[in-house]
């Protein structure tokens, strides 16, 4: 029998540390990609002070997940420590409703984490389009964007076939391909003196930004989709079931990635409008770092920036295929999906939950709208992060929790906290999302969002009614056993199984 499978029960390998699991969730710094020129257009440099208020946001909101890590090391970051808080122990009834909010907050999660891997491909495929012209003349960058997508998920699904580990060395290798160019882009340009300083201070706010409902709620949105990027590196907690000491390498991992998330956004932000100014990074709004890298270094260095790209758009989309994966094989385990997405190979891997997230995100590539799936996932990722927190005030305040070891523990009064940023994420920033939405590209993100989150309530009574039926087959199958030895010769085998 595989040592990952025990009681019928398919588990993670636990074969990670915590750089292991930094490495993975290296991804994220990169996920300021692409807002970077997306944010001046609305708040011109504050964008740069946006940036570290969101990170700080991850730190708050992180301290919490650490704490419901730590305190249940079986659970798989946000979507474990929700469905886990929420649901009913011993419940009597046909539908937990409980069960069925963290089940909910789970599926939010995969919805804002599974959409990353089009992201990418889409980005790859344009930055491939104008990097090789001779690709440019044999397809086009949609077509470029599904070649792209179907080898690196293809890729990526084979590497991390043979478990987490393998994933993690991968993560090391990109890391080092894209985040030490990424470094020297933000770095150089102060080196070289490239950065003129006036550019950001004569340019914090737009000239015509007043402070009325409209700007409010442009600002909300702005919040909602910059912890997409900025708090992403929670990501780091999903882990938990496979990290070989989660009560230390839970806090470790979390707090590095934190740090190099909060140097890297302000600084490559400030390097843009530094260099660019305001004006500029608008004008080059899709792929600002190439006008930095040309400034800097020349012609060359545009095209080490795209190839450094298309490596951190491979990084970012193993972060994503990863904590996607993991959250839906977690959310089997708790009865909240069918259970066939929770099996796992020999290794480990829930790879059935892999599959479906590619064959997803090769339908969101066919679809073409890059804004279109960005925006939608960050309504996913609002009602995730705002539910996880309610988790979090629940586990500290329950009778149920309140005797549960604690290895790390969030600082004194967290659970004040963390309800105020609860209430921050949902409602004030998906109502910013939504209307952020609405001026940009219409309607229809918005009704992408909330149809693709509303289709988890067929797919949850489903769930709930299969799981009955493996009870009641079990329970059938437990009758049938004692039945046979009420007739066997040995009574007191009977009563006394040992």
């Amino acid at each position: 029998m595989s040592e990952n499978r025990v009681n019928g029960v398919d588990h993670l390998e636990r074969s990670i540390d915590w750089k292991q699991g930094m490495a993975i969730a290296m991804g994220v710094p990169l996920l300021i990609l692409p807002s970077l020129g997306y944010f001046p257009m609305y708040v011109s440099a504050a964008a740069i002070l946006i940036w570290g208020l969101s990170v700080l946001q991850g730190f708050v909101q992180n301290a919490a997940y650490a704490e419901l890590a730590t305190t249940f090391p079986k659970a798989s970051g946000l979507p474990g420590f929700a469905q886990h808080v929420f649901r009913t122990e011993n419940y009597q009834g046909k539908y937990d409703k409980g069960k069925l909010i963290g089940g909910f907050t789970a599926w939010s999660y995969w919805f804002a984490w599974n959409p990353v891997l089009a992201i990418f491909a889409i980005l790859a495929g344009g930055y491939l389009h104008g990097l090789f012209p001779v690709l440019g003349e044999t397809f086009t960058e949609y077509q470029l964007a599904l070649i792209s997508g179907g080898v690196i998920f293809a890729g990526l699904f084979v590497v991390n076939w043979f478990g987490l580990k393998d994933g993690a060395m991968l993560g090391y290798i990109l890391a080092a391909v894209s985040l030490i160019p990424l470094v020297i882009l933000a770095v150089a340009p102060f080196a070289t003196g490239h950065v003129e300083m006036a550019n950001i201070t004569g340019n914090w706010w737009p000239t015509d930004w007043v402070w009325d409902m409209h700007h409010i709620l442009i600002l909300f949105g702005i919040f909602g989709i910059a912890q997409w990027s900025a708090c992403g590196w929670e990501t780091a907690a999903i882990y938990g079931p496979e990290y070989k000491n989660p009560s230390k390498d839970v806090p470790k991992a979390l707090l590095a990635c934190g740090i190099i998330c909060l140097i890297l956004y302000v600084l490559v932000q400030t390097s843009v409008i530094g260099v660019l100014g305001v004006e500029g990074v608008q004008a080059e709004h899709v792929s600002p770092l190439i006008p930095v890298a040309q400034a800097v270094f020349g012609e060359a260095g545009s095209m080490v920036t795209i190839i450094m790209l298309i490596a951190a758009m491979v990084l970012i989309i193993q972060t994503a295929y990863l904590g996607s994966s993991r959250a839906m094989h977690s959310m089997s385990m708790e009865g909240n999906l069918p259970k066939v997405f929770g099996k796992t190979n020999r290794h480990g891997t829930p790879f059935i939950a892999m599959l479906v997230t590619a064959a997803f995100n090769m339908v969101l590539i066919s679809m073409g709208s890059l804004g279109a799936i960005l925006a939608a996932a960050a309504i996913g990722y609002t009602f995730a992060n705002g539910i996880s927190l309610f988790a979090y005030v629940k586990a500290k305040k329950h009778p149920a929790f309140a005797g549960l070891e604690r290895p790390f523990k969030a600082p004194k009064g967290w659970t004040n906290v963390a309800m105020i940023f609860g209430l921050f994420n949902v409602p004030l920033c998906l109502l910013g999302v939504v209307y952020l939405n609405s001026l940009e590209i219409g309607w229809a993100s918005t009704w992408l969002g909330f149809i693709v989150l509303s289709l988890y309530i067929p797919i949850w009574w489903y769930s709930q009614h299969e799981s009955r039926r493996s009870n009641n087959k079990s329970a059938t199958a437990s009758l049938s056993d004692i039945d046979s030895g009420i007739d066997g010769a040995d009574p007191d085998r009977v009563l006394d199984p040992r």
